[in-house]
């Protein structure tokens, strides 16, 4: 008899489970990566921990010997109703000669740009004490200052 060679079908099913294996193979080697990452991970998380309090501790010293306040570490301030006016206003008058961006107002007491621009578009506009100086094309920028 005649042995007959495979036909288009049994081709297909050998790729088939040619590839199922491969996939299979593949999904086996990322739960290996995976877990092994994990265990990275707790390995390294105490040593990482114990660094972070290390450079904190470092800051810490390092502002009482330069005689300078410990860092902050919230980010950014949140003023009360009433409180960014004033502060705003204090910053200005300790700086007479100087006209601020409100950028710089925002970096100097530790709150949003947006929030020193919107208190000076809402309350700042009308202030007789605060000066606001045009810069740039149209007008549009201003910079702050304590009025002489």
């Amino acid at each position: 008899m005649k042995t007959e060679s495979p036909d288009k079908f049994d081709l297909y099913i050998a790729n088939v489970d040619e590839f199922k294996a491969l996939n299979r193979e593949k999904n086996e080697l990322k739960e290996k990566i995976a877990e092994m990452r994990r265990q990275f991970e707790e390995t390294i998380q105490p040593f990482e921990d114990e660094l972070n309090t290390i450079i904190k501790k470092l800051e810490n010293n390092l502002s009482k010997i330069e005689g300078t306040a410990a860092p902050k570490t919230t980010g950014t301030a949140k003023f009360g109703r009433g409180k960014l006016g004033i502060a705003i206003k204090n910053l200005l008058q300790a700086n007479p000669d100087k006209a601020f961006k409100p950028r710089e107002i925002a970096a100097a007491l530790q709150t949003k740009g947006t929030a020193v621009s919107l208190w000076f578009n809402k309350y700042g506009s009308q202030d007789p004490e605060i000066e606001r100086i045009p810069v740039g094309e149209g007008g549009k920028r201003f910079l702050y200052q304590i009025k002489r």
